[in-house]
């Protein structure tokens, strides 16, 4: 039955994640009128802060900064909003099988591989000024829209190949050498290129983990060297290549986004899920709520997983049928399993004792010694469901923010991988959860004996979690993989690479649209601009 018709806006947006907030923010700027729905019961999407257990507070899903695009921080005047970063005193640490440790961070990061091999840390600056060149264009593909792939002719495929001429330019940049290395990084494994750099497993293992964030494979699978190059083009400060913390958690972020959107004039309702998209003459006109709400727009944008978007909210009947089959084929999982630990006591690493307060709890903490103890941890999850021995990242950002716990007390956020999005022989997260969370503190206890007595209390979200309550797919925080296959122009398919959705009317902002994912807000600034464009055109 067709709902009745409810109140028009200009603009929908479905789901105030950061992306769909920085839109929002964006085209209310320009004078439209700007709706925003969302499922939960606040704002922010996976960039939240939440109390997790009486006293202490954390990011419980998104915990790090660095790929907010300093573009976005201007143009929505977040400072003035009163979001604050602060970067680690140390960038990571990763204590080793043997012992030993490494600390990388400013001034001590050569010191500290030479430790291990005199070779690595002379080769450390040649890896940096490669890797930062290529970062430097890809900060700049990021806020372009890609070339969409069009049917037609020549004259339809005209603007198609001058944006492709642009994108040739910024390319025409690098050298015949690094060229080179950026199709190594885009289709190779980051654990083949960085075995060609290094000779020691500490500082491939800290370089290497960021090939598998979020991406549920192997360092040596190909394409995880692109996994890789994503998490280094972001920024703190100025800093480039830095992460640091949202003063008062990641919720900070979306808070101060939301004060924006407020002064803009854009209307939001939390705790209003939408149960489908409405369609009319083959157009999206708005969308009805599960509480049965009809809300009417010109235009609809969705922050959604595409695949959640398509095959969630769409008759099937209403969408043409390469869209379905992609869809279908639409890779998510990112293997990601997250908990947020309340501690008595900041841990005492074996390798680096003290339980005082030292720059090393500041850190990205690695807990996965070498790209072989990796691969391992893959190749558990794909056959067992849950690694052995798994992958730990921990941050304490209570070393650099006071707010989230007790005094003298800390908080813990542990990224743990790899698990798998759906368990095999019949098993179901809801009666795994608890015993590998077990598993993950016990792993940490491995590197800081005191870990476990210290823990007050935990929160624990499997993939499975990460997908009821933030409406991650699979528990992918990327809204699809960062594969050769779902990037750029084929993100999220041939077609629609230009932010413009299966039917007219429809917009996508989300991570699951160039470029990708991570608390960049760079999705939802490109749609915004894609969005006025075509309303200019209509103009005229």
């Amino acid at each position: 039955m067709k709902p009745a018709a409810g109140s028009a806006t200009d603009v929908l947006v479905i789901g105030a994640g950061h992306n769909g907030l920085t839109c929002a923010a964006y085209l209310a700027a320009a004078g439209l009128k700007v709706s925003v729905l969302e499922r939960r019961h606040v704002v922010g999407g996976a960039a939240v802060t939440e109390s997790f257990h009486p006293g202490f507070r954390n990011s419980v899903a998104a915990y790090t900064v660095s790929l907010l695009h300093p573009k976005v921080i201007r143009d929505l005047d977040l400072t003035r909003q009163g979001l604050r970063i602060v970067e680690r005193e140390v960038a990571n640490f990763l204590p080793t099988e043997d012992g030993r440790y490494l600390l990388v961070g400013d001034g001590r990061t050569a010191a500290e591989v030479a430790k291990f091999s005199a070779q690595d840390a002379e080769r450390l600056d040649d890896y940096g000024a490669r890797l930062e060149a290529i970062a430097e264009v890809l900060r700049e593909l990021a806020l372009l829209t890609p070339p969409n792939v069009t049917t037609g002719g020549w004259w339809a495929a005209l603007p198609e190949m001058l944006r492709s001429a642009r994108v040739g330019r910024r390319l025409a940049r690098l050298d015949a050498s690094l060229r080179q290395t950026l199709l190594s990084l885009f289709t190779g494994s980051a654990g083949d290129y960085l075995d060609g750099f290094f000779e020691s497993d500490p500082i491939k293992a800290v370089l290497g983990f960021d090939s598998v964030v979020g991406h549920y494979g192997s360092p040596y699978s190909a394409g995880s060297a692109y996994v890789l190059l994503h998490h280094v083009f972001g920024e703190v400060n100025g800093r480039k290549g830095a992460w640091g913390h949202a003063m008062g958690g990641m919720g900070a972020i979306t808070a101060a986004m939301a004060r924006t959107c407020a002064e803009r004039g854009v209307t939001m309702a939390v705790d209003a899920p939408v149960r489908e998209l409405l369609v009319e003459s083959g157009r999206v006109v708005g969308a009805v709520t599960e509480q049965g709400d009809v809300h009417r727009a010109r235009i609809v944008v969705s922050n959604l997983n595409p695949r959640a978007l398509y095959l969630g909210l769409m008759d099937p009947t209403d969408l043409p049928a390469a869209v379905l089959e992609r869809m279908r084929q639409w890779r998510c999982g990112s293997a990601s399993f997250r908990m947020n630990v309340a501690l008595a006591e900041l841990p005492d690493f074996t390798c680096l004792p003290g339980r005082g307060r030292a720059p090393h709890h500041t850190a990205g903490i690695i807990l996965a010694p070498t790209l072989g103890y990796m691969e391992q941890a893959y190749f558990d999850a794909r056959t067992l469901g849950w690694s052995r021995r798994p992958i730990v990242e921990m941050v304490i950002p209570s070393t650099v923010d006071d707010s989230l716990a007790p005094p003298g007390q800390h908080v813990a956020s542990l990224f743990c991988q790899h698990t798998a999005p759906v368990l095999p022989d019949g098993m179901h997260w809801d009666d795994q959860r608890e015993a590998v969370a077990d598993l993950m503190i016990d792993t940490v206890n491995e590197y800081a004996p005191n870990f476990r007595a210290a823990v007050l209390g935990r929160q624990v979200l499997s993939p499975l979690d990460l997908e009821r309550i933030f409406g991650l797919t699979g528990g992918d925080i990327f809204h699809g993989a960062l594969s050769l296959d779902q990037l750029f122009s084929a993100r999220p398919m041939l077609g629609q690479a230009r932010y413009r959705g299966a039917l007219p009317g429809l917009y996508l902002c989300g991570s699951g649209t160039h470029p990708g994912g991570g608390v960049s807000g760079l999705p939802g600034h490109n749609a915004a601009r894609e969005i006025l464009a075509d309303l200019r055109r209509r103009r005229h």
